[in-house]
C-alpha cells in the first residue's frame, strides 16, 4: 500500500496472542468481546481463538483470518474488515503468520508448537510495526521454556523485540497506577548482577527511564536510582558498587540535564516514589524492581519496552498454565496495556 493509503486507513494496534497453551487466547477473546476503544488485529492462531471462544461460551465472537496486514488494510479502506453478521456480533481479525497450532495441543503444558507460534506472532508484529502498518504492539504472555523447546535463543519478549527491531539499547519498565520502575539488568542470574552493574549500563538505564516518562507525557521527569547493596552500600561498608559506579553515573547524567538522584536504599525508595516524590525508580535487578510493582497487584500492571522505534506494552503476568482453559483468566492487565499503548508516544532520545 502507498503511504497515502496507509494514512487514509485507520491503522490498528497489533495484539500478539502469546503461548497458545496458556491464557493468552482467552484473554484476547475476552478483550474483544467486552469492546475495544480502537481498531486492533491479532497475531495468533485462529483455531486457538475459536477454541477459547467456545469454552468461554461467547457465541457472538467470530474469527476472521487475513493473509497479511496488507490484506487487512486494503479491506479497511472499504469498511468491510469487521462487518458483523448481527448487531451483537464481535469480529476478531487475525493475521495468519504461522502454521496452525494442532487442535490436540494440551492446554497448560509447555510445547515446541506453542513456542514456535508465539515467536512467529511476535516477529510478524515487529515487522509490521517497523513498516508502519500498526501503531503499537500489545503482547499477551509467552512461555520461556516453550520458546527454548522451539529453538529460540532469547529468554523473553524484551530481547526478541530489541534484536528484531535493530534497536540499540532497550529497557524494561513495569508500571501501574502507583509506581513506575525501570530495570538495569533483566533476565540474568542474581549472581551475575554485580558484573552487569557498570557505569555504562547505569547511564543507559537512567536515560531510558527519563525517556519512558516523556513517552508517558511527563515532560520533566524526576528519576530516582535504587542502590545495589543494603542501605545503598552504607558509604562502602556493604559493597563498593553504589559509591564507585552508580553514584558517578548519576552525577554524569545530572550534568546531561536529567533530573536524577540517588542511589537510595532499595527498601525505602519505592515507598517514596509511590507517595509522589519521584516519577520513576531505576532498579538494579529483576526482583528488586518487580516485587514492589507486583505486590500492588497484577490486574493493572503493565510491562513496557523502552527504546524501541515503536510502542510496545504487555501484561504484567505469565501464561498461567494452571488455569488455562478454565475461562477464569482476568483480561484486566491486557486491557490496561492496550489503553496505555494508545496514549503513549515515541519521543526522540
Amino acid at each position: 500500500m502507498s503511504g497515502e493509503s496507509l494514512q487514509q486507513a485507520a491503522l490498528p494496534l497489533g495484539i500478539t496472542m502469546g503461548d497458545a497453551a496458556g491464557i493468552g487466547p482467552e484473554l484476547v477473546v475476552k478483550l474483544f468481546a467486552n469492546g475495544l476503544p480502537a481498531p486492533a488485529v491479532v497475531y495468533g492462531d485462529t483455531g486457538s481463538l475459536v477454541r477459547a471462544a467456545g469454552f468461554l461460551a461467547l457465541s457472538q465472537v467470530h474469527i476472521r483470518e487475513f493473509a497479511s496486514m496488507n490484506n487487512y488494510l486494503q479491506e479497511s479502506l472499504t469498511g468491510h474488515v469487521a462487518t458483523p453478521a448481527t448487531s451483537d456480533a464481535v469480529v476478531i481479525p487475525v493475521i495468519n503468520c504461522a502454521p496452525p497450532i494442532p487442535a490436540s495441543l494440551p492446554l497448560g503444558q509447555v510445547s515446541k508448537e506453542a513456542g514456535q507460534g508465539a515467536y512467529a506472532y511476535l516477529c510478524q508484529a515487529i515487522d509490521d510495526a517497523m513498516a508502519g502498518q500498526i501503531v503499537a504492539i500489545v503482547t499477551a504472555p509467552l512461555h520461556k521454556v516453550s520458546l527454548k523447546m522451539a529453538g529460540v535463543d532469547h529468554p523473553g519478549h524484551t530481547e526478541i523485540l530489541a534484536q528484531r527491531s535493530g534497536a540499540g539499547q532497550v529497557g524494561m519498565m513495569l508500571l501501574n497506577d502507583e509506581l513506575r520502575v525501570l530495570l538495569v539488568t533483566i533476565h540474568i542470574p542474581l549472581s551475575a548482577v554485580p558484573q552487569q552493574v557498570t557505569y555504562e549500563n547505569e547511564c543507559t538505564a537512567i536515560r531510558l527511564a527519563h525517556q519512558a516518562c516523556r513517552q508517558l507525557g511527563i515532560e520533566h521527569p524526576r528519576v530516582a536510582v535504587a542502590g545495589l547493596n543494603p542501605h545503598a552500600g552504607e558509604e562502602g561498608r556493604f559493597g563498593l558498587e553504589d559509591v564507585n559506579i552508580i553514584a558517578p553515573a548519576i552525577e554524569y547524567m545530572r550534568e546531561q540535564g536529567v533530573n536524577v538522584s540517588g542511589p537510595y536504599p532499595g527498601d525505602t525508595i519505592f515507598m517514596r516514589a509511590r507517595k509522589g516524590e519521584f516519577d520513576i525508580v531505576v532498579a538494579q535487578y529483576h526482583d528488586q524492581g518487580l516485587i514492589p510493582v507486583k505486590y500492588l497487584g497484577v490486574d493493572n500492571g503493565i510491562n513496557v519496552t523502552v527504546g524501541l522505534p515503536f510502542i510496545r506494552t504487555s501484561v504484567d503476568h505469565g501464561t498461567a498454565f494452571d488455569i488455562a482453559g478454565q475461562g477464569v483468566a482476568d483480561e484486566s492487565s491486557l486491557r490496561v496495556a492496550f489503553e496505555l499503548a494508545m496514549k503513549m508516544r515515541v519521543v526522540p532520545e
